[in-house]
């Protein structure tokens, strides 16, 4: 497929749609400003039917998209997990909504204080290519579950898929509450600068700082779910069988085009040939081949395989030993790399200044379990953390001095696919949440309401002052 299908003309057009979309939605937004919970429950049912109606075509589509795409790594990566956030929503959204009652201080009684959750108006949801259902409907069911109205911008580089996403849409909801747009980077950089309420974006840091950038100039509030180096850490204790049984899953589905997969591993420098003779043989009972195997995704597009393919060149030629896990080499035309294992490495090499986003897999050696811990520390704060132990004294340590957007213990990645936790990054990993109650809460606007009755005591600090009844309220209330 081409990197952008979308011509410049398409994209001058789109822009124009947009703008004339966004100040729709404005309107209709400001004409229902609080849909109640039966209202937002039924939009979110509604979506979930059609997306299960349309399963097989959201398939067919991304295997044109992808060159492949494993039937079952859309399944798990985008129909399950849409479905499963849908119906923790559906289940939820009543209890999220209510008002939450609030402590008020015996000065200011009688009194009653309350936090209520409005809606924030129009959101704007950029999606990536990796997994672009769930990434786009995650986001999508949140902002409905908040009442919100929405546009979503797809990725170019899954054209097939959307136009899929942009039938499902249009079958759902009338353009004015939700929609979809598509096009190439002109049109993601008028997006990002659009005066939203809110904007979601899930992709790369360097993406990430551009939209943060262009939506400050609104004062819009971003929600960022960006990328890094997420890291596994291997127990010395641990069976290295059972350690790349509980990660290795996570770095193959997607040929480890997931933000949370495994991005190296640290594993106790005298286990690292165990650990590489267990993963290939855990490849090989996964994925006997994968040119032709319909259970290994390929690589979405040639500028991510030459990328791929580069940083396994950078590497090599800086010392490192680059081990594919099975005999057949990389097949450029299905665009499909096996697991590739990669030791000796250091950090002049690209491959550890990047986030590798496919099957390539480094190892690194540590001495000691405080080495690795610090390790992780002097680096960028990682979108995900893996650890393999069943010590619970290592595994509160790692808890408490290490910093993560989320953090596995004897798994790896499926913390994202989890319908009642909030996903979301730190520092260079993003920035807020979407998901579960926090993803409510972020795509909500808490609006602290302080009220009185007829019967008020209010008066009796008015001015002038220093009469008795400030002396007392200082002389009780400052200490």
């Amino acid at each position: 497929m081409a990197d952008n299908p979308y011509s410049e003309c398409y994209d001058n057009q789109e822009i124009e749609v947009i703008n004339t979309l966004f100040q729709q939605q404005k309107i209709a937004h400001n004409k229902i400003l609080y849909p109640s919970a039966s209202e937002r429950i039924s939009d979110i049912i509604r979506l979930k039917k059609a997306l299960i109606a349309r399963e097989r075509k959201f398939i067919e589509a991304m295997k044109i998209d992808f060159g492949h795409r494993s039937e079952d790594d859309a399944k798990f990566g985008d129909i399950l997990t849409t479905v499963m956030s849908a119906n923790n929503a559906i289940k939820r959204l009543k209890r999220w909504m209510k008002p939450s009652k609030r402590h008020v201080s015996v000065l200011f009684q009688p009194a009653k204080a309350q936090v209520q959750y409005q809606p924030l108006g129009v959101i704007g949801i950029i999606t990536p290519w990796n997994y672009p259902i769930f990434l786009a409907l995650g986001p999508l069911i949140t902002a409905l579950s908040a009442g919100n109205h929405a546009i979503i911008k797809m990725s170019e580089f899954t054209p097939a898929t959307n136009e899929q996403m942009s039938k499902l849409i249009a079958e759902v909801f009338p353009p004015e509450q939700v929609t979809v747009v598509n096009g190439g980077a002109k049109v993601a950089a008028h997006f990002s600068s659009i005066p939203f309420d809110h904007i979601v974006f899930t992709g790369s840091s360097a993406v990430g700082r551009k939209v943060m950038t262009a939506a400050a100039q609104n004062l819009t509030p971003v929600t960022l779910k960006l990328g890094g180096k997420s890291p596994v850490i291997i127990d010395p204790d641990i069976d290295i069988n059972v350690a790349v049984e509980r990660f290795i899953m996570a770095k193959t589905i997607n040929s480890g085009q997931t933000c949370v997969a495994p991005d190296y591993i640290l594993c106790p420098e005298e286990k690292i040939t165990e650990l590489c003779a267990v993963l290939k043989t855990r490849f090989h009972e996964m994925y006997a081949h994968v040119g032709s195997n319909p259970d290994y995704s390929g690589i979405i597009n040639d500028a991510q395989f030459s990328r791929l393919q580069n940083l396994m060149a950078d590497a090599q030629a800086k010392g490192a030993q680059v081990t594919p896990l099975l005999e057949e080499s990389a097949d450029e035309l299905a665009r499909k790399i096996p697991l590739t294992l990669l030791t000796n490495v250091n950090d002049d090499m690209t491959i550890m200044q990047q986030e590798i986003f496919g099957p390539l897999l480094p190892i690194l050696p540590y001495k000691t379990f405080n080495d690795a811990i610090n390790y992780i520390n002097m680096r960028p704060k990682p979108l995900a953390l893996y650890l393999m132990s069943f010590d619970l004294q290592r595994q509160q340590q790692v808890l408490k001095y290490t910093k993560a957007g989320g953090v596995c213990i004897n798994d790896a990645a499926f913390h994202a696919a989890q319908d009642d936790l909030p996903f979301g990054g730190v520092g260079e990993s993003g920035m807020g949440h979407y998901h579960g109650k926090e993803g409510f809460l972020a795509l909500s606007k808490a609006k602290p309401i302080f009220s009185r009755g007829r019967f008020s005591l209010g008066s009796i600090i008015f001015p002038p002052y220093n009469k008795y009844i400030h002396q007392l309220i200082y002389k009780f209330f400052i200490k």
